[in-house]
């Protein structure tokens, strides 16, 4: 069944149907989570958060072919809440700092591991500064490897804004990277 046939059913009576779209789409849900706000625990929060206000808001889906970037869109913001609230003083990116990491290690060496531990700290600690929406654009693009077209669908911010959002992560990156050092 297509999503826009799953949410018919849904919002005609037949409720258990949600299922269909919880397993469609709390993986990707989860994956986005876990990269935005780094704690496994808080990223389930926020997808059982998302599944529960999508069912309770599925009528004010405009376009149920598209529940799944409308999924994603809650998603997303509960993340950058998350991230905008005062107990994310213990926040680790973990997961995104490792990915990252390992995509900026380059040379291998008897001290190669030492090296790796300390770039993944000062990756995690330069993402931490980034703005919520400096990181979402940042997480998206290069470490899920989602394209702007995508992005744009998921996000419902233009083209332009989002390379710019990306333009601005890599340069404060660079920037607090070269801090580090």
């Amino acid at each position: 069944m297509s999503d826009a046939e799953v949410v018919r059913e849904i919002l005609g009576g037949q409720h258990e149907m949600y299922r269909v779209l919880v397993r469609r789409y709390q993986d990707i849900l989860y994956r986005h989570a876990y990269r935005m706000v780094g704690q496994p625990d808080d990223a389930s929060d926020i997808v059982q958060k998302t599944l529960v206000s999508g069912f309770q808001k599925l009528n004010r889906c405009r376009d149920p072919e598209r529940v799944g970037s409308w999924l994603f869109r809650i998603a997303a913001n509960l993340c950058k809440d998350y991230l905008k609230s005062p107990r994310r003083a213990d926040l680790s990116l973990e997961g995104a700092s490792e990915r990252l990491a390992s995509v900026l290690a380059k040379r291998r060496g008897p001290d190669a591991d030492v090296e790796q531990e300390e770039l993944k700290w000062r990756v995690q600690q330069a993402l931490e500064r980034l703005s919520p929406e400096q990181r979402e654009a940042f997480v998206l693009k290069h470490l899920e490897g989602r394209s702007y077209g995508e992005m744009v669908t998921l996000l419902g911010a233009s083209k332009s804004a989002l390379k710019m959002r990306v333009l601005r992560a890599r340069e404060e990156l660079q920037v607090l990277l070269k801090v580090y050092r």
